[in-house]
């Protein structure tokens, strides 16, 4: 809990004293929370983030299914299309050699190529941990139509895509 309070302190570039006075605690009191010392009950979370600008938001977790091609190798498809941040979906980053051993090359997902030629690679070769770093559903959605995909991947994913534009 504490990571989740103090970031958000930090995001907002509130002083604990100007946090504390708008959510109505005492600075030390909101000091024992952010080092761990002390636990806040589900409403003073929601008014400590409220006071830095925030809100609690539940976001379902991504479950996801092993799936395998006609040649045996395992791929994964989510339970639903995964959301990144903006950060997130638009970063350049370097993909893991396991997933694309072929180039060590920053991609900026920022630029519409580069983002299908990433996640191309990453649903083909990616795990859970990759597909939710790196794939963002909406933007995925907008490359679906051009992206290159083995029919088995593509033919997994389909029904995900579908229930995303419905």
């Amino acid at each position: 809990m504490q990571p989740l309070i103090s970031a958000a302190r930090r995001t907002s570039g509130l002083s604990q004293s100007e946090v504390a006075r708008r959510a109505g605690t005492s600075r030390p009191t909101l000091s024992s929370y952010e080092h761990g010392h002390r636990s806040p009950t589900l409403e003073t979370l929601i008014r400590l983030l409220a006071a830095n600008g925030q809100q609690l938001e539940a976001i379902p977790m991504l479950t996801f299914t092993e799936h395998h091609d006609s040649r045996g190798k395992p791929f994964f498809v989510p339970d639903h299309l995964p959301r990144l941040s903006l950060r997130d979906a638009f970063a350049t980053v370097v993909l893991p050699t396991h997933v694309d051993w072929s180039a060590s090359a920053p991609r900026a997902l920022a630029d519409p190529q580069q983002r299908l030629l990433a996640y191309q690679v990453v649903l083909a070769e990616g795990g859970p941990d990759e597909i939710s770093a790196y794939v963002d559903g909406a933007l995925l959605i907008d490359a679906w139509p051009e992206i290159f995909l083995p029919k088995d991947i593509r033919r997994a994913w389909q029904p995900i895509i579908d229930r995303a534009l419905v």
